[in-house]
């Protein structure tokens, strides 16, 4: 069965509306940043994105999340506009919110979480990373059950599709436990082999390669290792770790495993059905951090990574701070970087620029293990 969360169909028609609700707190200009991203997040996803609005809030409204007020003004803008689908920049949307609003709407509502849980549905190409993704979807779906209906038919359905109701509850809840289990004991299986590989490496010099999605450390280790890793430039391009070798000088190698890209408001599932591939960076000797110098919110890109390594309880390593793709960035930034992280480096992994230099921190990593 396929017991996906995703209800974004892979068309390309998916006409979306994404709506960013922000309190009056909160600052206006992290709402527009983190909308930019899910425009970033639903286009990768396969929708095409047809408008968008911003809305100011005192709270967030328990059964229509931005109140009955907008409700006739987003009604209009589906008519008028054709559109299939609207995602809110919420991480936490109740199901009795979503059942409220497609049935005032007549149109499919979810959230940043079901978009990057679609996301990693579709870029899963490895065995593993699929029984992660599947057991994270899972582990989604089962409280919100009861709230959507208990209708696991509804998931991946059109516009107003409906399953067949609380008879079902029960029968869903049980065939998703049972399913859950099988899953675990896979997975246990992957996580038996990575140990025995880990094991095999005690003696060998191992970096660990993170960032936030999209940053280039695909990129990167390609260039180090001379190997063609699959590269591409849009969000979560690639979900399986991949351990390469190389020599940063004739005598020194080195291991470097390239991990998952973190984001903001990552799903807490997502993290934890991935964690035992994370603990790639759990038993690394060191971390290269890559960061996009030209990202928006460049802080907040930095901040969301180490605060996702402290989760892990992954403290006290060195850290290498590379910031990429700097042939594209002004002078003036690649300043202000260089002044705020004096001992990063700025370079670009696309035209070697800072490679040399990247090599020189890991070989002086190596002397002093």
């Amino acid at each position: 069965m396929d017991a996906s969360v995703n209800r974004i169909a892979s068309s390309k028609d998916e006409r979306a509306l994404l709506i960013s609700l922000y309190i009056k707190s909160e600052s206006r200009e992290k709402a527009d940043y983190s909308l930019e991203e899910l425009k970033l997040l639903v286009e990768t996803a396969g929708a095409v994105i047809v408008d968008s609005m911003t809305i100011k809030r005192d709270a967030i409204d328990p059964a229509y999340i931005f109140g009955t007020g907008y409700i006739e003004i987003v009604k209009q803008i589906i008519e008028e506009k054709e559109l299939k689908l609207i995602v809110f920049d919420l991480t936490n949307i109740k199901p009795s919110q979503i059942r409220n609003l497609e049935e005032k709407l007549k149109c499919r509502v979810i959230g940043r979480n079901e978009v990057i849980l679609d996301i990693f549905a579709r870029r899963a190409r490895s065995a593993e990373s699929k029984i992660q993704v599947e057991l994270a979807q899972l582990k989604y779906i089962l409280p919100r059950l009861k709230g959507l209906g208990g209708v696991l038919s509804r998931l991946g359905g059109g516009i107003g599709t409906r399953g067949p109701g609380e008879a079902m509850l029960e029968t869903d809840k049980r065939h998703i436990l049972r399913r859950i289990d099988v899953l675990k004991e896979k997975l246990k299986k992957y996580e038996e082999h990575r140990r025995r590989t880990r094991s095999a490496r005690n003696n060998k010099f191992i970096g660990a390669v993170v960032g936030y999605t999209n940053a280039g450390k695909s990129t990167l280790i390609n260039l180090l290792a001379k190997d063609d890793l699959f590269v591409e430039n849009r969000l979560f391009a690639t979900l399986d770790s991949y351990t390469r070798s190389v020599y940063i000088t004739p005598e020194i190698g080195v291991l470097l495993t390239d991990t998952v890209g973190f984001i903001q408001n990552l799903p807490a599932n997502l993290i934890e059905s991935f964690r035992s591939t994370l603990e790639d960076i759990e038993n690394s000797d060191f971390i290269i951090h890559v960061v996009d110098i030209n990202a928006p919110d460049l802080e907040s890109n930095i901040r969301t990574v180490e605060n996702e390594l402290n989760q892990l309880k992954i403290e006290g390593k060195p850290v290498i701070l590379f910031f990429n793709k700097s042939d594209a960035a002004p002078e003036k930034i690649i300043n202000l970087v260089k002044t705020r992280y004096p001992e990063s480096i700025a370079g670009s992994a696309k035209l070697s620029a800072g490679i040399d230099e990247l090599k020189q921190k890991m070989s002086d990593f190596y002397k002093s293990k």
